[in-house]
C-alpha cells in the first residue's frame, strides 16, 4: 500500500480550479487502486495535507498522469501559495481496534 500526501497552502480559487478538482477527484475514484482520502488542517488553518491512499505504485503512477491532473500540477501557481508531495510505502499500521481507517490494522491480523 502507497499513500500520497499533498500537503499545500491555499491561494484563490476560481471555476477552473474547481472543474479540474471534481475531474480529478473522478479519475481517483475510477482507478481501481485507489482506496480512500483523508484531509487534515493545522491549527491556524493556513496548511492543509489530503493524503490519499494506493494498492499499489502503479495506481499512483497512472492516477499522477490523468490530464486534469497534469494540468493541475501545470498551473499549480494559479490556486496555490506552495505544496509538498510526499510519496509513503505503508509497511504496518495500527491502532487500539476504536478508529476505522483506510490502512489495516496490522495487530489485529497478527496478534
Amino acid at each position: 500500500m502507497y499513500s500520497a500526501a499533498f500537503i499545500f497552502e491555499p491561494g484563490t480559487y476560481d471555476e477552473r480550479f474547481h472543474a479540474l478538482d471534481a475531474q480529478i477527484e473522478a479519475a481517483a475514484l475510477a482507478n481501481p487502486g485507489f482506496l480512500g482520502r483523508e484531509t487534515w488542517q493545522s491549527e491556524d488553518g493556513k496548511r492543509f495535507n489530503a493524503t490519499y491512499y494506493w494498492t499499489d505504485l502503479e495506481a499512483l503512477k497512472a492516477f499522477s498522469q490523468n490530464p486534469q491532473h497534469l494540468e493541475a500540477k501545470r498551473d499549480y501557481q494559479r490556486w496555490y501559495k506552495g505544496y509538498h508531495i510526499v510519496i509513503s510505502e505503508v509497511i504496518r499500521s495500527y491502532g487500539d481496534g476504536t478508529l476505522n481507517h483506510i490502512t489495516p490494522d496490522h495487530r489485529s491480523q497478527n496478534p
